[in-house]
Formats: structure tokens, C-alpha cells, sequence
């Protein structure tokens, strides 16, 4: 399994889950921050965790990355990106090319990558996560909806392409507030109303495992108190 956006919270639960489920796993992430956890956490499942530096946005660095796990990769998993809250008068056209890239043009150098040896075995699966911004673009979220609008986008047009070969493309909305370090850092800590990762994991999961004559291609996820 191949995660993009290795991290702690939701990554950790992912990790966790499908090395409980027997796969090994491939991390991308820019930074260490969180490979020597997801390492540990992996290994006492009884997988093995591969942790790769790699930014997302250069095609090229992804390819020398990716490329020789190609052919083993079963799952793709993409949970990259980058929270902007920030007024679109005061966002700099440099910070709005960032939060698309990181969110949106990452899966496609991914991708790119990765499906052709998917195509030639005639089967695989590829999860793109999504946000509340993938549907409904909120005050201050110019940026990070306009990314998640297109990656939903994205993943439709790959499922009806790429469906008929074999391969299951879903797009996984999570419609609320994950309980994870980077939420308690930005938001506070709450006890309650927050998103389990490994409930999300497990969800995940339950997507690779779907029979093909019965798919689903969009799963939204929300904790009971979240209105919509």
C-alpha cells in the first residue's frame, strides 16, 4: 500500500490498519516528522514500513520514488494537502498555487505513476481523500475548496476511465474535524465530535475489499454531531 501524505492522526490509523490487514506500506511525506511512529507501529503489526522523502508537487523526484514499488502496489491512498483559512483578497497567488498543488496536482504525479503497472495486472485501488471544501466552499476557503473541488473532479474522471480496466477509483469525503495532532495544534482539543482515524482507516479498508460488480466510487464519513 502506497500512502501519499504520510503523517501522524489519520496516516497512523491507515498504516496501522492495512498492516494489520497484512500489507506492507509506502510513506511519502516532505518531512521525517512522523516516519520513525509510523515505523514502529507498522513493524509491531507484523508489516514493514518503507518511509520515502518526496515533494509531491515534482513530478520527477515522485517518479524516481515511486517507480520502483510500481509493480507491487495493490493500494494507492492519497491524503496530501495543505489547509489554507485565509480571505481570498489577502491570498497571494503563490499561496493559492501551493494549496492546489499539494492537494490536487500531487495525486496526478502519483498517479501518473503508478497506474500503468496497476492497468497491465488488471486490478487495483486508488483512494483520494477528500474534505467538507470538496462540496461546498466555505468564507476563507478559496484555496483549499478550489483544490478539493478539482480532486474530486479528478476522481471521478479517473473511476469512469480507468473502471472498466479493473481498477477502483474512490473519492472519500470526511466531513469533519479529525482527531489528530495537527487539528489539536490548529483548532484546540476537544473531547468530543472528532473523527477516529482508525474508524476512517477501517472504512478505507472496507472500500479495498468491495467486489467489483459492487463499487463505490464516493463515500462521505462524518462523526454523529457534525451537521449537514
Amino acid at each position: 500500500m502506497l500512502l501519499a501524505g504520510a503523517a501522524e492522526g489519520l496516516g497512523a490509523g491507515l498504516a496501522a490498519t492495512f498492516a494489520t490487514a497484512g500489507y506492507d506500506v509506502v510513506g511519502l511525506s516532505r518531512t521525517d516528522r512522523a516516519d520513525r511512529k509510523l515505523s514502529e507501529l507498522v513493524s509491531t503489526l507484523g508489516g514493514r514500513y518503507t518511509p520515502i522523502r518526496c515533494d509531491l508537487t515534482r513530478p520527477d523526484d515522485v517518479t524516481a520514488a515511486v517507480l520502483p514499488h510500481a509493480e507491487q502496489l495493490a493500494v494507492v491512498i492519497h491524503s496530501a494537502h495543505r489547509l489554507l483559512i485565509k480571505p481570498f483578497s489577502e491570498t497571494t497567488p503563490a499561496e493559492f498555487d501551493e494549496v492546489w498543488r499539494a492537494g490536487c496536482f500531487g495525486a496526478m504525479t502519483v498517479l501518473r505513476v503508478v497506474l500503468p503497472a496497476m492497468i497491465a495486472r488488471g486490478s487495483g485501488t486508488v483512494l483520494l481523500t477528500g474534505a467538507t471544501a470538496s462540496v461546498r466552499g466555505g468564507a476563507k476557503f478559496a484555496a483549499f475548496a478550489s483544490a478539493k473541488f478539482a480532486l474530486r473532479g479528478f476522481a471521478q474522471a479517473l473511476a469512469r476511465e480507468y473502471g472498466p480496466a479493473g481498477i477502483h477509483v474512490a473519492h472519500v469525503l470526511l466531513d469533519g474535524l479529525i482527531d489528530e495532532p495537527q487539528t489539536d495544534s490548529r483548532f484546540g482539543a476537544a473531547d468530543t465530535g472528532r473523527m477516529n482515524p482508525d474508524a476512517i482507516a477501517s472504512a478505507y479498508l472496507d472500500l479495498v475489499r468491495q467486489h467489483p460488480s459492487a463499487w463505490t466510487h464516493e463515500l462521505d464519513l462524518r462523526p454523529f454531531s457534525e451537521r449537514f
